[in-house]
């Protein structure tokens, strides 16, 4: 077939190259070859094109000493592989033609490839888009986490409820992962810690093996190609040849059972104390692990400890990775024997901090004989930097409660190490992630550590990969604004010239074509995964997180029950028909996110099946929300609800996503949403809700729901609903929980407080609609002005402000 040929081009090459691979590498012949041995070959094919950039890069850095960033991250929600390094080399078409002789095509071979399963919800997509940019605008670094064999899990719906299981991710093994049998690095647990001679040494008790296996990063172009760096784990001894002699076939596989354990999941429950144990054991592997393969590298490379900050920075993505910074001093101090204070200098230069949250529950404290049974060493490091931190801050700063700084508290039977304190004193810069949270976290979170170190705080608003969110995830927008700008924009992300056609109905009608398609595609895949069949001329109105109270999904709900209720009560009103879209996962041992699932879908089973409303109003939760269904979603949205109370979300990414591909935000004063109104114009966004400021206020004052709810005939209604079993006939009883929590347990999150303030805005966004034509004009402006909020402009910052490699 390709011989007869006369001239042969890119395309002939190719396939060429996927018949190789087919053959020797798959190992099937091309009459007996699966689409997933295709899928293998492709994959293998593009992998090997990225290979030589990978080397080249690796040589050149190494030969000019260039600065590695090394983003220590407990998640890394990746896309899936294949696409975005066809889209990074250039490479799709070539390969669409090529595959076709084949008889396949490439988009039946995408739709075959698993999402990695590597990580949750905002964290891990974050940390994904920046391993992308950092590559695209060639920062040098290792993204570093863990090889989850079955990662968070895999998202099922039971009658409504939530139902976990193993997202086996990796059954097909993985094409695009190298594994390393070196580097191997041990990792010491428990057991005790000798002092002799002004010398610690450590005897483990147990020690597991780290293993490397490595996933390419390209940026766009292709020319700077960065690695995500895995860690697995095995024992030292896998099977135990005398048990298994005596008869004793389990016990003799139970080494490897234990230090496979570590790896299984991501996020194992910690409501046990199995679980937090599973939790901890986890985060010190992958920190020890990543930090002596920085440490290996940096003295094959260099050797001299003064060029160490000139030459690695270390980033903690969240407090998970907070161990590393122990974990340095003790190879500095225990192992290459340099002076405590030279090591603590050291360390210090090296560290940088991102925090996510201001929910102290996120923040990580672990009590003092947990992190004793897993890492006595590093608990004897930890004790003795906050000793000499609280005793210099009593000296400079008697002022200062102490309390509020100790890194170690709690008497001897109850002492407890707090990783957020930790992390800020042995970092050189924290950051937060939106301008709101970043004064938040000096203000409310660290406020005396702001107090001692002033220069140590600042601001970088999170952003997002354009190649996935926009160009990958909805080629119809991007056509439609290369047709009307040119592509000139696509380089520096620059999207604002096309706010100049808003005024341009042949535009705005060109506009609502590309996102009615969107729309179709994902009406097919609403139908395949719930059986509903939903209208694709109404409005769409997504929300799409981890599932949390402080995300507030309970706000909606109740808003869509109140909605129903309006438009059995007045039919003949006008009404915008919605289809509302819920997504996320709870947290297994959640019980009370998982029960919110369980409300949206016994309140969809509901009002779904309504004659008389469901033209007008249709929710749906789409099940084992991951990257591939946000790319399937965000492109098909209309409405962005953003809703999580004030001061409680530190930025979000989904609303920046989805604003990007022209849907308009509903949205609190709380986190990048307010500056997405600024950017966009605050009359284009739909905003309610308390601020920050009156939050504080009204709790300051005495927060009483009941009242709220007593003044709010339809709110009462909505809840006495609820509370009565109207949606749950077959147990009046289940959702009574859920309404304890807004009345009589405080309503933490206020969703009651901001629920008439939502409904109003909720109406404002019903009459926009009836205007199609400002609704599309109002969409193309938000659109225009999304491109600050690259994930490229983030790690630019990040670059020059904190790891200082710009």
């Amino acid at each position: 077939m390709l011989l007869n040929r006369k001239k042969a081009g890119p395309a002939d090459a190719i396939a060429a190259e996927l018949l190789v691979q087919l053959n020797r590498n798959v190992g099937v012949s091309e009459a007996d070859a699966t689409p997933r041995d295709w899928l293998r070959a492709t994959s293998l094919a593009v992998r090997g094109h990225l290979i030589d950039g990978y080397h080249a890069m690796n040589a050149q850095a190494q030969k000019s000493g260039k600065k590695q960033v090394a983003f220590l991250s407990m998640e890394f929600l990746m896309a899936r592989q294949l696409e975005s390094a066809l889209m990074a080399t250039g490479q799709r078409e070539v390969y669409v033609e090529a595959l076709s002789r084949f008889g396949t095509t490439l988009d039946d071979l995408l739709e075959l490839e698993p999402d990695p399963a590597l990580g949750n919800g905002g964290l891990g997509r974050l940390a994904a888009c920046f391993l992308e940019s950092m590559a695209s605008t060639g920062v040098h670094g290792y993204g570093y986490g863990i090889r989850y064999e079955y990662g968070m899990f895999r998202q099922e719906i039971a009658d409504g409820w939530q139902v976990e299981r193993p997202d086996d991710w990796l059954s097909n093994s993985n094409p695009w992962e190298f594994e390393r049998a070196e580097p191997a690095f041990p990792i010491g647990i428990g057991g005790h810690v000798e002092h002799r001679d002004h010398r610690a040494i450590w005897h483990p008790a147990e020690t597991i093996i780290a293993i490397a296996h490595d996933i390419l990063v390209p940026g766009m172009g292709g020319s700077t190609v960065n690695t995500l760096r895995l860690w697995g784990a095995k024992p030292v001894n896998a099977f135990d040849i005398a048990s298994f002699n005596r008869g004793h076939f389990l016990e003799a596989l139970a080494p490897k059972i234990r230090s496979k354990a570590v790896t299984r999941l991501l996020y194992p429950d910690d409501s046990t104390p199995e679980g937090r144990e599973l939790r901890l054991r986890q985060e010190h592997f992958f920190a020890s692990a990543s930090v002596q393969d920085l440490l290996r590298r940096f003295l094959k490379d260099h050797g001299d400890w003064s060029l160490l900050p000139s030459k690695v920075a270390i980033h903690l993505n969240d407090t998970h990775p907070a161990l590393a910074p122990a974990e340095l001093m003790r190879l500095l101090v225990d192992v290459h024997e340099l002076p405590w204070e030279r090591a603590l200098e050291l360390a210090g230069e090296v560290f940088s901090y991102t925090n996510h949250t201001l929910m102290p529950e996120a923040l990580e404290v672990w009590q003092a004989d947990l992190l004793r049974r897993i890492a006595p060493r590093h608990l004897e490091i930890i004790e003795e930097i906050n000793r000499r931190f609280i005793n210099t801050t009593r000296q400079r700063a008697p002022s200062i409660p102490l309390d509020r700084v100790a890194v170690v508290s709690g008497d001897d039977q109850a002492r407890s190490v707090n990783m957020g304190r930790f992390s800020v004193l042995m970092s050189r810069r924290v950051n937060g992630v939106s301008a709101l949270h970043s004064g938040l976290v000096q203000e409310r979170l660290f406020p005396e550590f702001a107090e001692l170190f002033p220069g140590r705080f600042l601001n970088v608003t999170n952003g997002i990969s354009p190649r996935l969110w926009l160009f990958q995830t909805n080629p119809g927008l991007c056509n439609l604004i290369d047709r009307h700008i040119g592509r000139e924009w696509r380089d520096a992300f620059d999207l604002s010239a096309i706010a100049a056609k808003a005024s341009r109905d042949d535009v705005l009608a060109e506009l609502r074509a590309v996102k009615l398609a969107n729309k179709r595609k994902l009406v097919s895949v609403i139908a395949q995964r719930t059986g509903i069949e939903v209208d694709p001329h109404s409005m769409f109105d997504m929300q799409i997180k981890r599932i949390h109270e402080y995300k507030r999904q309970l706000l909606n709900i109740l808003g869509v029950v109140a909605r129903w209720n309006a438009i059995k009560a007045n039919p003949e009103q006008e009404w915008a028909p919605r289809t509302v879209v819920l997504a996320g996962k709870a947290a297994s041992s959640y019980w009370l996110a998982k029960l919110i699932i369980k409300l949206a879908h016994d309140v969809a089973r509901r009002i779904n099946s309504d004659r008389e409303t469901a033209h007008l109003l249709k929710l749906v939760f789409l099940p084992n929300y991951n990257v591939s269904l946000a790319e399937r979603i965000i492109p098909a949205a209309d409405l962005s609800q953003q809703i999580s109370l004030a001061g409680t979300e530190a930025s979000g990414t989904g609303n920046m996503k989805l604003a990007l591909n022209g849907a308009l935000t509903l949205g609190t004063r709380d986190g990048a949403n307010i500056e997405i109104a600024e950017a966009v114009g605050g009359d284009l966004v739909f905003s309610f809700g308390m601020t920050v400021d009156e939050v504080r206020d009204l709790k300051r004052e005495g927060y009483v729901p009941i009242d709220v709810c007593n003044a709010d005939a339809r709110l009462r209604t909505v809840l006495e609903q609820v509370a009565r079993g109207d949606f749950s006939p077959d147990d009046p009883h289940r959702f009574e929980p859920v309404v304890k929590s807004l009345l009589s347990d405080g309503d933490r999150f206020m969703v009651l407080a901001d629920f008439a303030d939502y409904w109003r805005a909720q109406r404002e966004v019903d009459d926009l609609w009836f205007d199609q034509r400002e609704w599309s004009r109002r969409a193309l402006l938000n659109i225009a002005q999304m491109g600050s909020f690259s994930a490229d402009r983030s790690i630019k910052s990040y670059a020059a402000d904190i790891w200082r490699c710009s």
